[in-house]
């Protein structure tokens, strides 16, 4: 028997020398999101729906009638002077379909109608102790100011859905200072936009007749009862 030679191994020893530096390694490290560039995709900040690449956002435009052209809506200028609450519970129902227009209106009736009221009240009446006026009218000062965000928020979130300036400056302030004239106004812009009397045409489709179909052969002649009976076979073996 031939005497079997050692084969030399296939594989290199390494050595500390060779050995590759270890790396600290965190916990968690290797589990962190890789950022791909790739699938990013932009999405409607309303709806969600993916945007495409050359998408770019609609411009602001101005409004269609000026903070002071009241006298454009005769109906919408009387009801905004004597029921502002009504009015700013119709806007707040156009803008916002889930909403009925009776809680913002109650809400505005209390904070402003109510406001007011509590004001004429106190100048009226002067035998209030100046102390207890100067209260109220920090407290009616407050309320109103809160009115004004309130209003405000509304009328941004109408600017945002429509892609409106600030006409003529934030919305906030613009209810703090000119209140009536901009309800009176974002009630015109949602009428222009949103009209009710808009009649769409439609289009009636008569169904086609009914047709029948008749199939003469299928009549079986009484005269031959015969050739309706099956015919039977008999197998024999041979």
């Amino acid at each position: 028997m031939m005497s079997e030679e050692p084969v030399p191994s296939r594989y290199v020893k390494l050595t500390k020398e060779h050995d590759a530096p270890l790396e600290e390694i965190r916990p968690g490290e290797l589990n962190q999101p890789v950022h791909v560039p790739q699938l990013e995709v932009r999405r409607c900040a309303e709806c969600g729906q993916p945007l495409p690449e050359s998408y770019q956002p609609p411009g602001d435009e101005a409004w269609t009638t000026g903070i002071c052209g009241c006298s454009e809506d005769p109906e919408s200028c009387w009801t905004g002077l004597f029921c502002p609450c009504v009015l700013f519970g119709r806007n707040v129902e156009r803008l916002r379909e889930d909403t009925p227009w009776t809680t913002p209106c109650i809400c505005h009736a209390l904070c402003v109608e109510g406001g007011v009221a509590l004001a004429v009240a106190t100048a009226v009446f002067h035998g209030i102790d100046p102390r207890t006026s100067f209260l109220i009218g920090e407290g009616l000062v407050f309320a109103w100011w809160m009115c004004g965000i309130y209003t405000g928020l509304f009328r941004q979130s109408l600017q945002k859905k429509y892609h409106l300036k600030n006409s003529p400056c934030d919305p906030c302030m613009v209810h703090c200072c000119m209140h009536w004239c901009a309800i009176c106004q974002e009630h015109r812009e949602m009428k222009g936009r949103l009209s009710d009397n808009l009649v769409m045409p439609m289009t009636v489709v008569n169904p086609p007749p009914v047709q029948e179909m008749s199939n003469r052969n299928s009549e079986v002649p009484e005269t031959a009862p015969e050739q309706t009976q099956h015919v039977e076979l008999e197998t024999q073996a041979l």
